[in-house]
């Protein structure tokens, strides 16, 4: 019993990465997105050299070049500075990194399609009531947008979930790990895979129960807009 308690233990340094790469993700979703709509020749070439990246290299690789590369590289700069620092990464960094960066490119598109989806009637009037660049983004664009964007967002937070598995191979202590480490010491592989693969399948239920009740309450509330605003002007 100590191994199983051991391993279900794990699961909130799984939720720990899925969020924190989450987090990472929408930050670079949206900067990309608005790189791609708004930022001009040079910027929409970056974005889009990152989205073929992130989405063309497989996420192992990606993940093992940022734990062993970008310290050996940094740490050449420093030695070739003459400076005496070490440098390197742990497995929590890499993997809330690497996976936020993969799945950021992946919610690029996402978001960059949610925005074209929206009316671009609505922004023209936005702009003809005098609203700035701001209040229209922040009013009218993102509201729409994460209503649009969610069914994908959906698909890509429940691939994130079962990709934080690829981190236990940097020698993260997250669920797979301990279930590797214990079918190992037990020989019980079964036992303690099948019981990780209840963990993921828990946290996923889960969240699509939830993300769907959100869908299903943006349908709702825009259904009932265009009513209200009917009832208003009668």
């Amino acid at each position: 019993m100590e191994y199983f308690w051991n391993v279900l233990a794990a699961a909130s340094v799984t939720l720990e990465m899925a969020a924190g790469s989450l987090l990472a993700a929408i930050a670079l979703g949206l900067s990309g997105a608005w790189a791609k709509l708004c930022g001009g020749r040079w910027l929409a070439a970056v974005a889009g050299a990152y989205t073929t990246l992130v989405r063309g290299v497989p996420d192992l690789v990606l993940m093992l070049l940022f734990f062993y590369g970008v310290p050996a590289l940094v740490q050449l700069a420093l030695d070739k500075s003459g400076s005496d620092a070490g440098f390197d990464v742990s497995p929590l960094g890499a993997g809330l990194a690497t996976l936020g960066l993969i799945f950021g490119g992946y919610l690029t598109e996402t978001f960059r399609g949610a925005i074209l989806a929206i009316p671009k009637g609505q922004i023209e009037a936005a702009c003809a009531f005098g609203l700035g660049r701001l209040r229209i983004a922040w009013r009218i664009v993102l509201p729409q947008m994460a209503r649009l964007a969610l069914p994908g967002f959906t698909n890509t937070w429940l691939v994130l979930v079962k990709s934080t598995a690829l981190v236990s191979v940097l020698g993260l202590e997250d669920i797979m790990f301990r279930a590797k480490n214990a079918a190992q010491a037990t020989r019980q592989p079964f036992t303690f895979f099948l019981l990780t693969a209840a963990v993921y399948l828990s946290i996923t239920t889960v969240s699509m129960l939830a993300l769907r009740w959100l869908e299903r309450r943006g349908a709702h509330d825009t259904r009932r807009a265009p009513s209200d605003r009917a009832g208003r002007a009668a």
